[in-house]
């Protein structure tokens, strides 16, 4: 099997890199992939692979498993057996396989891929499915390309969505049932294997947010499929099937669930709150954070961005530094969604970043350039090597950062203390007469699309005195601190 193919098969998370211009085999290849073991850059010529971080390689799929999940000879071809059952294939745009690198019997399918004519245009990664014949799976393909074109959704999103419906396709292939005549019983089944079944990409128990997330969407496509007439009709689209048995807890105060929320097939899911940090917590974690993730931090305990709305600021949309006298920065950004948005920071921490980028930014982006690396220079947040700091490498930092402190802490915590801290003050202005809806303003400045989202935050702080306590002696304190 072609190293590409076994990457495919033993990664989590595998995408093309389409600046890679090879220097010797015309054919060559170069992924980025994850596995538990953590992140590698993977070249590729036909059978054979090089990991360019390690300085190993290798040629077969064997010795490929071996090194990316750690495993004994005995282990990795236990491993590959189960994972080539699965039959369903997601390829990236760009990326198809050569006819002369597959298997001789699927050369003719191969060819005939290249070939296809979609019928909308489609960039350079995007996610394709395909059988194990070679055909592909357009409905899917274009559920996908409705989410990332019409609705805007991120290439985080995308994947997550891709890799839903890869699950599913991959079952029913195993079990020869066509896609459009699935029914309850079969997702049931669907259901029934993940709870009793560990995944074969962690060798763990799937959990029961995962096990809801995957017939979620699974039931969302089949809606899908019914409103653009994909098919006529189908079970799994049927409202009626909504029995409410199985809900997750909300609020009272919240009316709206999203479709496939309420029904039979969604396992029972308690909805944990938030437990946002407080003052210790967080300036004893910003001290432990090297450079960028410190800076990064601050931004989301000050602001509530998202990871993702993290990483798409600009110099540009800095700006330069406000005026001495404000004490506030509005900063407009893209939400999710890429919807308009905006966010206030504090002049202190607009001052602070101002520091960043004629400091340490300037100097990692000069080192980049004596060394031969090419630049952008228009995100904000880069790393020491000059390059757009990184989803994961933030998320790592930040949860070592909380390891050696003694607490848990992640990126989406960050933002939820904001949104606990701010929620707090403004109930307490509220409650002392000011004319202002604590909701409405944590919404927006949220970015929360339903304020019954919103909510939970509020819960989280009436749960706990002593930490709304803890929380309203932060804001009263002063507001140097976070």
């Amino acid at each position: 099997m072609p190293a590409s193919d076994a990457l495919a098969l033993l990664a989590d998370h595998v995408k093309p890199d389409p600046t890679y211009q090879p220097l010797k085999a015309e054919h060559s290849l170069r992924w980025h992939a994850s596995t538990a073991r953590g992140e590698f850059e993977i070249l590729t010529t036909g059978v054979k692979w090089y990991d360019t971080r390690a300085r190993a390689g290798g040629g077969g799929a064997i010795d490929l498993a071996m090194h990316l999940l750690d495993m004994s000879f005995v282990e990795a071809v236990k491993h590959l057996t189960a994972r080539q059952s699965a039959m369903v294939t997601i390829l990236r745009k760009a990326s198809l396989p050569n006819p002369a690198d597959v298997a001789t019997r699927l050369a003719p399918m191969a060819a005939k891929a290249l070939t296809l004519s979609l019928r909308e245009p489609r960039p350079a990664g995007f996610p394709l499915l395909f059988t194990k014949h070679w055909q592909l799976i357009e409905p899917a393909v274009a559920y996908l390309h409705e989410h990332s074109i019409q609705r805007a959704h991120t290439p985080d999103t995308l994947r997550t969505y891709a890799e839903i419906l890869y699950d599913w396709f991959e079952t029913l292939e195993q079990n020869d049932i066509a896609w459009n005549s699935a029914d309850a019983v079969d997702l049931v089944a669907y259901r029934n294997r993940m709870m009793t079944q560990p995944s074969s990409h962690t060798g763990r128990p799937y959990c029961t947010t995962t096990i809801n997330h995957r017939v979620r969407g699974v039931l969302r496509f089949y809606a899908w499929a019914v409103r653009t007439h994909w098919l006529s009709e189908s079970p799994l689209a049927d409202k009626a099937g909504d029995f409410g048995v199985a809900r997750r807890h909300r609020s009272t105060r919240m009316r709206y669930a999203p479709d496939g929320a309420r029904n039979l097939f969604v396992l029972r899911q308690h909805e944990p709150l938030p437990r946002p940090l407080v003052s210790e917590q967080a300036r004893e974690l910003l001290a432990t954070l090297s450079p960028p993730y410190d800076l990064m931090a601050r931004w989301q305990l000050c602001t509530g961005l998202r990871v993702s709305e993290l990483l798409r600021l600009s110099v540009t949309d800095i700006g330069e530094q406000p005026p001495p006298a404000a004490s506030h920065h509005t900063i407009e950004i893209l939400r999710k969604g890429r919807k308009p948005g905006y966010v206030v920071a504090p002049a202190s921490l607009v001052d602070e970043t101002n520091g960043y980028r004629s400091g340490l930014r300037r100097a990692w982006l000069r080192r980049a350039r004596r060394n031969g690396r090419t630049t952008d220079t228009s995100p904000l947040f880069i790393n020491a090597r000059g390059a757009p700091a990184g989803k994961n490498a933030y998320q790592r930092a930040v949860s070592s950062a909380g390891q050696a402190c003694g607490f848990k802490a992640t990126t989406h915590l960050l933002r939820a203390t904001f949104a606990c801290m701010l929620l707090a003050r403004l109930e307490h202005l509220a409650n002392e007469g000011a004319n202002v809806n604590p909701l409405v303003v944590v919404k927006i400045l949220l970015g929360h699309e339903h304020v019954e989202t919103t909510d939970r935050y509020l819960r989280a702080i009436a749960v706990d005195a002593c930490v709304l306590k803890r929380v309203l002696d932060t804001l009263l304190s002063g507001a140097q601190e976070p």
